[in-house]
């Protein structure tokens, strides 16, 4: 893991919430991480080291929060959502949680950049 990342490794994704995040492939170059997030959940404080591209699969309205519980993002709040299939970038996340406050499964599958 990048050695200049503030955070523990024990903050990552894959390890601070294992339930919503799935190891789907790695190699030295890059990992590739589904997160999956039913309507009503909320995924617990972790956090995304290395920036990639995510592909959005279901999109559902949610609330980003920084580990205070401070509210980040609210996607309602916005008047876009993003594209589904479509690859958008995505830079590193400080330690978050995510809670799903729409109707529908959030889907994503992003290829995190090591290097």
């Amino acid at each position: 893991m990048s050695s200049n990342w503030p955070w523990p490794d024990s903050l990552d994704a894959l390890k601070a919430a294992p339930r919503h995040h799935t190891l789907l492939f790695e190699n030295e170059q890059v990992r590739v991480v589904r997160t999956l997030i039913s309507p009503g959940e909320t995924v617990p404080v972790h956090s995304h080291r290395w920036p990639g591209v995510a592909f959005v699969i279901s999109w559902s309205d949610f609330l980003r929060r920084d580990p205070n519980g401070t509210i980040t993002l609210d996607t309602r709040q916005r008047k876009e959502q993003p594209v589904l299939n479509a690859p958008r970038w995505q830079e590193p996340l400080p330690p978050h949680s995510v809670e799903n406050v729409g109707g529908a499964e959030i889907n994503i599958v992003q290829v995190e950049l090591k290097s």
